[in-house]
């Protein structure tokens, strides 16, 4: 397993950029999942605290580190034709933190200069944004992206989807059973609703650039 460590401020064709791992999609079908809903023994993943992800053939997994503190802010799996952002928070045992951070996040992107519009998916409610943003050369162009949320057991596990997999339906398919089998370890002491959960990398990660 390779990982490559990113800067939080790195631009978005940076982070779909080309990297490798394994995939599994075996429990796929309901997740994704709270650690006290599997049984890890014997399951191959990538431990990175408060998220266990199966590895995944032709994707590479990164992490999205904050440069001022130097702490993990985001998971990033990373393939050629596009990227899948995780980050997961602390939610109240009861609610529906999706529901209450959608709007948030779609006004976010419109104060910033881009739409959010909302659609029924796979896992429930989810976003569909377009950002204006500026290329390499300095041309002008648009970044489309999905965020989906889903509502686990006190956290709530996000994903945003980049490149290809934001538009085109049928290649989003491979990335959203990726997204149903990451296990998520919230753990049980009290944390503030909205708090991300920390991300850890294993000692035995490789540290890249």
């Amino acid at each position: 397993m390779r990982f490559r460590r990113k800067d939080s401020s790195a631009t978005t064709d940076e982070k779909a950029a080309t990297g490798t791992t394994e995939a599994g999609t075996d429990d796929s079908a309901a997740g994704p999942f709270d650690v006290s809903e599997v049984d890890l023994k014997g399951t191959e993943r990538v431990d990175l605290g408060s998220l266990l992800i199966a590895p995944w053939h032709g994707r590479e997994v990164r992490v999205q580190v904050d440069e001022k503190t130097q702490a993990v802010r985001s998971v990033l799996v990373a393939a050629p034709d596009g990227a899948m952002e995780l980050r997961a928070f602390a939610a109240p045992r009861n609610g529906d933190l999706w529901s209450e951070v959608r709007p948030q996040i779609a006004e976010d992107l419109t104060r910033r200069g881009g739409t959010a519009s909302e659609r029924e998916g796979r896992f429930g409610t989810e976003l569909v944004c377009r950002m204006p943003v500026k290329r390499s050369d300095g041309t002008a162009a648009e970044q489309p992206s999905r965020v989906i949320g889903y509502n686990g057991a006190r956290w709530l596990l996000r994903a945003t989807l980049l490149g290809k997999p934001a538009v085109d339906a049928e290649e989003a398919k491979d990335w959203e059973d990726a997204f149903a089998t990451v296990v998520v370890r919230r753990g049980t002491h009290a944390m503030p609703v909205g708090d991300p959960l920390p991300i850890v990398l294993p000692d035995s990660a490789r540290r890249l650039g």
